[in-house]
């Protein structure tokens, strides 16, 4: 792990799943106080991940950041809230004509939709896919008989559940079926998220970024999946977890030398904020 780190650095952005957390979900004791001592420093933390609000708001207690000023990116970055306040930053939500147009999609190429609202899952039929995420995130999940009618409101993402052989051909028959009015990333690899346009985890950060007069080197993000390709393109010093994707490790400005089990977090604080 090498890197040339600026001397200031003001927002520290971290992934949650395979990346801040553990497999077991947890944040280990080295890696909370890691953060807290970054934070005494006057540096900014932001959580960002694919997961909505309601998921992530226990990982933020955990950090204690529901008591200090920090942000959630949350829905991969349709979603930006303030961590102390609960207040809304910015949001992006696909529009009716798009999910309407998404779900004719789905129903007539025969693949699974799901979203989410507060603690459910609704998905559009049943899928072994949707179970993993029932047990990771501990929401209920309900199928939806008329499912297009009820997302047709607008939401701040859909997602594809489905088999990593077959998602990348799902994407781009929606990329051929709706052209440019979406965003498509891959979260987890059998999860394939349906974004509204120019919105991602980069995005998201670089709004923050601004709200905190931060220039783009003075942001560090670590991510391991390819829903965090653009926060660690776009931030400074872009970080990948040894245990991440191969193509985020071959896009980031250094690698971990340890795995999210190992602190990988931790040791990238400890070295480059807290020179240890």
């Amino acid at each position: 792990m090498q890197a040339t780190v600026p001397k200031e650095l003001r927002i520290l952005a971290l992934d949650l799943d395979d990346t801040l957390l553990r497999s077991d979900l947890t944040i280990s004791y080295r890696t909370k106080d890691a953060i807290r001592r970054t934070e005494q420093m006057g540096v900014t933390i932001v959580l960002a991940s694919g997961r909505i609000e309601e998921s992530m708001n226990h990982f933020s207690r955990l950090l204690n950041l529901h008591n200090r000023p920090g942000y959630l990116i949350t829905n991969n970055g349709s979603l930006i809230l303030e961590s102390h306040t609960g207040n809304i930053v910015h949001e992006a939500k696909l529009d009716t004509q798009t999910v309407l147009a998404i779900c004719d999609l789905a129903d007539a190429e025969g693949f699974p939709l799901q979203m989410y609202d507060e603690d459910i899952i609704y998905i559009s039929k049943h899928n072994e896919y949707s179970d993993i995420d029932e047990k990771a995130t501990g929401f209920r999940q309900v199928v939806v008989e008329h499912f297009r009618e009820m997302a047709g409101d607008g939401c701040y993402k859909l997602i594809v559940p489905g088999d990593p052989g077959t998602l990348d051909k799902i994407g781009d028959l929606v990329r051929t079926y709706l052209g440019k009015k979406i965003n498509i990333l891959t979260s987890r690899p059998f999860f394939l998220e349906l974004m509204p346009d120019e919105t991602d985890k980069g995005t998201a950060l670089a709004k923050v970024a601004e709200i905190l007069n931060v220039s783009a080197d003075q942001v560090m993000a670590i991510g391991d999946s390819m829903n965090d390709e653009a926060m660690i393109r776009w931030a400074g010093i872009g970080v990948a977890m040894i245990n991440g994707d191969e193509r985020i490790k071959s896009i980031a400005d250094f690698v971990t030398d340890h795995s999210n089990d190992e602190d990988g977090v931790a040791e990238v604080i400890e070295k480059y904020f807290l020179n240890k």
